[in-house]
């Protein structure tokens, strides 16, 4: 008993001297004032634009080690399915086309609209099959339709129909994400596709494709975005992450060359297609008037149609207190 009861001592001492040992090493590190840098997570909407620039060239590094933060990247084919990993606090920062925009705001998801990427006028058409028998709008009418729902593709198709006098009750409407639809599109499965680029030059480019003329312009706008509690608890973290998306944006105008190149080996399209792209219209952080004005005209006829459950005001929907702050003269 005697020979258990020193065993049983001395397995006692040794676990006591290892947890005084680790709250030692526990202590010292907090009055080293060490902590494990802040975890920020940003999403990649898509394989082109100024964040896959930041991301190839290691812009935020320098911001964001200042604010002792490091960076989560996460990559998303579209917007609704970046808001549902939003929506589960996955996802701290990105950018929105206007149609997931629009949807998420009209469901008070948690985010606040702190910037644009450009007023859209480039980015989306509705393509049809080059041999097939539909040569304008109107001939949509009956036939077999794809568009990621709930995108800008879909917004566009919803005011283009409108424009030419028919609504999605008047098609067959599939809803397919992009990779997916460009296969159902090459195997014509779809009549028609409503996608924005690169695919849809791509098609056009290679002959897959043609793209149909709508009336009028319409603009599709996207913008940059943060996560409510995120933004509240870190603006300085949001203030830098606009400060390099401009800078990346920059970069891209002024070395259109090198953009391509980064793009193609994202997207594996020929660098001539790239470039056409990227230089049809320059991404600008800054909120524009016609942009606004596009956004409030998608938002007037997604509640028109039902699509959302009622209109707003989307210029009270913009928190440009973070812009402001980060390039204030």
């Amino acid at each position: 008993m005697k020979e258990y009861r020193n065993k049983l001592t001395a397995v006692l001492l040794a676990i006591i001297s290892i947890a005084v040992l680790a709250g030692c090493n526990s202590d010292a590190g907090k009055a080293s004032g060490k902590s494990d840098p802040l975890k920020v997570h940003i999403a990649l909407n898509g394989k082109m634009g100024p964040l896959v620039i930041a991301k190839e060239k290691g812009l935020f590094d320098e911001e964001f080690s200042k604010l002792d933060a490091q960076i989560v990247w996460s990559e998303f084919p579209s917007g609704p399915p970046l808001l549902e990993s939003l929506a589960s606090n996955r996802v701290d920062l990105s950018f929105l086309g206007d149609g997931a925009l629009i949807a998420g705001i009209d469901k008070n998801l948690p985010f606040e609209v702190i910037a644009q990427t450009g007023r859209g006028e480039s980015s989306v058409r509705i393509l049809a099959q080059p041999e097939g028998d539909i040569k304008q709008i109107e001939d949509l009418k009956g036939k077999t339709v794809g568009v990621a729902s709930g995108t800008t593709g879909h917004v566009y198709l919803i005011k283009a129909l409108k424009a030419h006098g028919l609504t999605t009750d008047d098609i067959k409407l599939i809803n397919l994400q992009p990779d997916d639809a460009q296969s159902a599109f090459e195997t014509k499965q779809l009549d028609a596709w409503a996608i924005w680029n690169p695919y849809y030059l791509n098609n056009i480019e290679k002959g897959n494709a043609v793209a149909l003329n709508v009336k009028g312009k319409i603009l599709a706008p996207g913008a940059i975005i943060a996560r409510n509690e995120f933004a509240k608890a870190h603006p300085e973290i949001v203030e830098a992450y606009l400060k390099v998306y401009k800078k990346a944006a920059d970069w891209q105008i002024e070395n259109p060359d090198e953009a391509s190149e980064i793009y193609s080996k994202e997207t594996k399209l020929p660098v001539s297609t790239v470039k056409t792209i990227i230089t049809a219209e320059e991404p600008n952080i800054f909120f524009t008037e016609d942009a606004i004005k596009a956004q409030q005209d998608s938002i007037n006829t997604l509640a028109g149609v039902g699509y959302i459950k009622k209109s707003f005001n989307f210029k009270n929907q913009i928190h440009n207190e973070y812009i402001d702050e980060a390039f204030k003269k």
